[in-house]
């Protein structure tokens, strides 16, 4: 990564660190109505799958050391070992499938908002796993609890993450300050030229 990159990974982890503590807790639940996850798409989506798991990487590693940036304005090791933990380990797989898909299929918006789909029930089983042992609930009780309530909420997010992190996205790229994956565009102009 360039001085430029490394500088938009960095921000867009602060962006997560603004975004994480904002929640609004419910009654029927353990697991408050938070931006997190909405941070993770939006970051993931502009930056892809090495920068954009780098910066939640990043927002993880700051709130384990302390910094209130997880719900609630909380922090540390015990809020990754309390009973939403398993949401914000499940960040990390989420980034990564949400990140290949967008890497990958840089112009087909079904195939990145399906693999964004699939990182959020990644990240939902995570969550609703660890929820289930540390609260001593069933997995169907757990599911309810911490995953049912929340689906219609986290849609939006995830519409509102593609259509902003698009135009986002176009943007950095056209300026050169985020270049596309040069793994997958490598595989690509191998393929043109093998059809030409």
């Amino acid at each position: 990564m360039n001085t430029k990159q490394i500088t938009l990974t960095g921000l867009m982890a602060a962006v997560l660190c603004i975004l994480g503590p904002l929640s609004l807790p419910i009654p029927i639940s353990p697991v408050p109505i938070s931006l997190g996850m909405f941070g993770v798409y939006l970051t993931v989506y502009i930056l892809g799958l090495m920068r954009g798991t780098i910066s939640v990487c990043i927002y993880i590693l700051l709130g384990l050391v302390g910094l209130p940036v997880f719900t609630g304005f909380a922090g540390g090791i015990g809020k990754v070992a309390g009973p939403t933990g398993g949401y914000i380990v499940g960040y990390i797989f989420m980034s990564l499938i949400i990140g290949f898909a967008v890497d990958k299929w840089e112009d087909n918006y079904l195939i990145k908002a399906g693999g964004m789909l699939v990182g959020t029930a990644v990240c939902y089983l995570f969550g609703t796993l660890w929820l289930a042992k540390q609260a001593a609930m069933s997995f169907s009780a757990a599911l309810w609890a911490g995953v049912i309530p929340f689906i219609p909420g986290d849609l939006i997010k995830l519409a509102v993450a593609v259509l902003v992190g698009e135009q986002v996205r176009r943007r950095l790229l056209r300026a050169g300050i985020l270049e596309k994956s040069s793994r997958f565009v490598r595989r690509d102009e191998k393929s043109i030229q093998k059809s030409s």
